[in-house]
């Protein structure tokens, strides 16, 4: 076994990329381990902590990148090192210079310059956000901060900065978005259409889309505000902003509002820009049993003159037989657990979120406290590929949901890790999938391999939901 650690000052890439390109890596042939990262203080730790020799990174920054390989042998070092160079540069990187050529703009403004762009995407370490927004916003960009982990106060500060520049923040902590059809962060793959989305939800957007989607609507934009932006503290700045945008887009025919329940106050001054949009909008504040993602998406059709279509559902070919025991659920969204945690609790009582509580529970594995040293389970599922396993052996487990996203960024394959672990469960499994036809993955595929392996799958999160705590109640029968 040998150890390779090489350190490469000033190659910045985003939080994302390097997660796709460490697991990348990491399946490479003779790879036993691998580690592509920016040296913060959390993953020279990280690097500590998985045995390789920190001798070389002594002079690292964490604006500089770090790529440690631990292989069966050279030659399988030299296939794992000419990966990550594929994964961060793409496939030419030969001929272009790769990792070698000069680095890439350093600041947010410097990069502005040398475009024309309008629009920054920060994912940094969430320490380091608030500074790289501040310089977007000052440079007159948009911005949207993918990263997590970003104080309060410092959202405050970056959301009162863009209205008096007359800018858009979306996030902190905003999973996903779509700009005049293009798609950023973990978006799906939509048509360009009438819709106009914003909300304090990353999962929520995507479910929303990939519901329209199946009735052939398209989405125009679909502007992530970040979680905490109807707060009292944060004062619905982004969302209150976001409204006034595609109220104002003439090619937007319905807007749609996707939030939790709001803070009473600010919940009052979003009710009176709703009411003073020309264009029609419905808002979805999820936290009843009948309010779903899919009750919104119907409303949409309603207003856009199309009709309901029935949203799929892949049924395997040996009906699921209910049993005994508590319903368990593994998500990597979490607007999807929140959605299911709330029809589940209608039917079956508490519903538990602490992965160690006894009867019924639902996890969200996209959690602050899980994603920390780590990919986001959309990416890595390994952490809850573990606790679905435990599961699906568990006597006390009745019935098992989880979710699957699909579209840009996530992982490329994820049922062919679940699939195995779905078909030897013991416990009925139901599993909401979200997903359009057209994203990379192959909605279709994916569904068809979850459906042979014995799960019954569910475009509606809402419907897998009320599937999944039907089977509970007709075995307690």
């Amino acid at each position: 076994m040998i150890d390779r650690v090489e350190l490469l000052h000033g190659r910045y890439f985003d939080s994302v990329r390097l997660m796709q390109v460490t697991r990348d890596v990491t399946a490479v042939a003779g790879v036993d381990a691998s580690l592509v990262a920016m040296a913060t203080d959390l993953n020279l730790r990280l690097l500590d902590e998985m045995g390789f020799d920190r001798s070389a990174v002594t002079a690292a920054g964490p604006d500089d990148l770090i790529i440690a390989i631990r292989a069966t042998g050279a030659s399988e070092a030299d296939a794992a090192r000419a990966a990550a160079e594929r994964g961060l540069v793409g496939p030419s990187a030969s001929t272009a210079g790769g990792l070698s050529a000069p680095p890439p703009p350093h600041t947010v403004v410097a990069a502005g310059q040398a475009s024309a762009a309008n629009l920054a995407l920060i994912s940094v370490p969430g320490a380091n956000a608030y500074v790289e927004a501040m310089e977007a916003l000052r440079a007159g960009l948009h911005v949207m901060v993918f990263s997590d982990n970003v104080g309060i106060e410092h959202e405050v500060q970056l959301k009162r900065e863009a209205a008096a520049r007359g800018l858009l923040v979306m996030g902190p902590d905003c999973g996903t978005a779509i700009v005049n059809g293009v798609g950023l962060g973990f978006a799906n793959a939509v048509d360009l259409g009438p819709v106009g989305i914003c909300g304090a939800s990353g999962t929520g957007i995507q479910q929303l889309c990939c519901l329209l989607d199946a009735a052939g609507v398209g989405v125009r934009h679909a502007l992530g505000t970040g979680s905490r932006d109807l707060s009292a503290e944060v004062g619905g700045s982004s969302t209150l902003r976001a409204l006034a945008a595609l109220d104002a887009d003439p090619a937007v025919e319905v807007i749609v509002v996707v939030s939790k329940p709001p803070d009473p106050d600010v919940g009052l001054q979003v009710e009176r820009a709703v009411a003073a949009c020309k264009t029609p909008v419905v808002v979805a504040l999820l936290g009843e049993a009948d309010v779903t993602l899919e009750t919104a998406a119907t409303e949409v059709l309603t207003v856009l003159g199309v009709p309901a279509v029935e949203t799929p559902v892949w049924s395997p070919d040996a009906p699921l037989t209910p049993r005994d025991g508590a319903l368990r659920g593994f998500f990597s969204g979490g607007t999807l657990r929140d959605e299911a945690r709330v029809i589940a609790s209608a039917g079956l009582g508490p519903v538990a979120v602490d992965p160690t509580a006894e009867g019924h529970r639902m996890v969200d594995y996209g959690a602050d406290e899980f994603t920390m040293g780590r990919a986001h389970p959309m990416i890595d599922q390994s952490l809850r590929l573990d606790a679905l396993s435990s599961a699906v052996t568990d006597s006390a487990t009745g019935a098992v949901l989880l979710d699957v996203v699909l579209g840009y960024g996530a992982h490329p394959d994820p049922v062919a890790e679940l699939a195995p672990v779905v078909m030897g469960a013991s416990p009925p499994v139901v599993v909401s999938l979200c997903g359009t036809r057209r994203d990379p993955q192959g909605r279709e595929r994916q569904a068809e391999a979850l459906r042979a392996a014995g799960a019954e799958v569910y475009l509606s999160n809402a419907a897998a939901a009320h599937r999944a705590a039907a089977l509970i109640r007709e075995a307690a029968q």
